[in-house]
């Protein structure tokens, strides 16, 4: 089992949640991984290669097999990326193409059993592939489910599913190993989502039953990892449920959260205050009360993207026009003035972002103090439902966003009537989000802009479907980085 440094007493180290947030998965680092992990290997180690992924594969296939045949279905099925998949060609197809990088993980956790069991002993019985156990490491660390059903732990017996958002900043030596672990825990609990891995810690979201969320929740807990970082009020609830996700998706990356500076760099050991959510309450209570909240020294200042702050926001915020948490660094380079000598109130979806962004802003050395809503929206819409946040909180899965008041803050793109239900824009490959009322979504309006919509009626006879990827107006017209006006 990898083992962590202990905590950082001077880094006011706080674990709370991911919003899910950036937890853009498609970044991976991890080109080519499979070769590259093979071309590591030494001789006698690459002559087990073959048989560890063979096996990889085998037991993230055997995952996704659904429960044995009923009169209905004679033959065995697979369910993937709520796919159903009668021949297993097909859903070998299906992994190949979609779930190399899981199955690598695996392979590099097969990997790692066989070379210690091979170490441990030089016997023949001892090195015999038949009689291996792979993952007998991690699979130490999996929950005893024998008390509960496939219809328990799946959520067939219990509509009431959870989603479950986290992070835990702290050191880790060997995220790989994590990263293998966490996948085979999610498949052992029928959990989909999503989670990052780096050597700074651990950013997911994760649904199922709620059985499957308690019990993914004490195997956390129990992880000496963690201990001493995380905390049961670490993890964010909300319903929902394995459904929320496509499948599910674990990597390990140079950043938990990817906003484009080495850990190195700006470490999340040098964030800013935190404030609970009753003391961040009395602060914006405090900045609204003011005569002229321009001429005032303090800035409430939003950390998430145009399209999470447009549909629900604290009142009087400053919400940067940037896409991707990303840009933020170079935001606050550009706009450096408007923080000068200024108190910063920071907040985020689940306090994630803000860990490091403060610690960005305050290594500028400009603001006068710099602190942070700990536990993000999320934990303050819990004490304040009706408190300073209006509108809906925006959440990185299918369910797009939560409610806890009735505000609405944003409107319909094309009429301006009140609206704040989001959809993918309808041309393929688009990955902007649409406010579009259900009137002019049956007028045909379901486009991100006139020059997506242009592009739907021209889909079959037009170019292939990669080159309507970000041409439209949305991004041509937004600058990268916005220039704020000083008051």
């Amino acid at each position: 089992m990898p083992s962590s440094t202990s905590p950082d007493e001077d880094g006011g180290l706080e674990t709370c949640v991911l919003k899910f947030s950036d937890l853009d998965l498609k970044e991976s680092n991890l080109v080519n991984s499979s070769n590259s992990l093979k071309a590591e290997l030494d001789v006698r180690t690459k002559k087990k290669y073959s048989f560890a992924k063979k096996k990889a594969f085998a037991l993230f296939v055997k995952t996704k097999e659904l429960p044995a045949p009923s009169y209905e279905f004679k033959e065995k099925r697979w369910r993937c990326c709520q796919q159903l998949f009668a021949e297993q060609t097909s859903i070998h197809r299906h992994v190949a193409t979609q779930h190399a990088e899981a199955v690598y993980q695996q392979t590099a956790a097969i990997l790692k059993q066989l070379t210690a069991a091979v170490s441990a002993s030089q016997s023949p019985a001892a090195t015999d592939e038949d009689r291996l156990t792979p993952h007998q490491e991690v699979s130490a660390w999996l929950p005893d489910r024998s008390s509960f059903s496939l219809d328990e732990l799946s959520g067939k017996s219990d509509k009431e599913g959870e989603v479950l958002l986290y992070y835990c900043y702290c050191d880790l030596e060997d995220p790989r190993w994590i990263c293998a672990w966490q996948t085979a825990l999610c498949h052992h609990l029928h959990l989909t989502g999503k989670i990052r891995i780096a050597t700074e810690g651990i950013n997911g979201t994760v649904g199922g039953s709620k059985i499957a969320t308690r019990l993914y929740i004490e195997v956390m807990l129990s992880c000496p990892l963690f201990k001493g970082y995380l905390c049961e009020d670490d993890f964010k609830r909300s319903k929902g449920g394995a459904h929320c996700f496509p499948d599910l998706r674990v990597g390990v990356f140079d950043e938990i959260v990817p906003m484009g500076i080495s850990p190195s760099q700006v470490s999340y050991k040098n964030p800013g205050i935190h404030l609970s959510p009753g003391d961040f309450h009395k602060e914006i209570e405090k900045l609204l009360s003011q005569a002229n909240q321009e001429q005032g020294d303090t800035i409430l200042l939003d950390c998430r993207n145009f399209y999470e702050s447009k549909i629900g926001r604290f009142q009087g915020c400053l919400a940067p026009d940037i896409r991707k948490f990303s840009y933020f660094p170079s935001y606050v380079d550009k706009n450096l003035d408007i923080f000068r000598q200024k108190r910063v109130l920071m907040y985020c979806t689940g306090g994630i972002r803000c860990e490091r962004g403060s610690a960005y802003l305050k290594a500028k050395g400009v603001c006068k103090e710099v602190f942070q809503l700990k536990g993000g929206i999320h934990k303050y819409l819990e004490e304040f439902p009706d408190g300073f946040y209006k509108g809906k909180l925006f959440v990185f899965d299918e369910r797009f966003a939560l409610a806890y008041n009735s505000s609405v803050v944003s409107e319909c793109s094309y009429c301006g009537a009140p609206w704040d239900q989001y959809k993918l824009c309808s041309t393929p490959q688009c990955r902007q989000l649409v406010l579009t009322c259900s009137a002019c979504q049956g007028q045909g309006f379901t486009a991100c802009c006139v020059t997506c919509q242009d592009k739907v009626g021209k889909q079959a006879s037009g170019p292939a479907q990669d080159s309507f990827k970000e041409e439209c107006e949305c991004t041509a017209g937004r600058p990268r980085i916005p220039q704020e006006q000083r008051a």
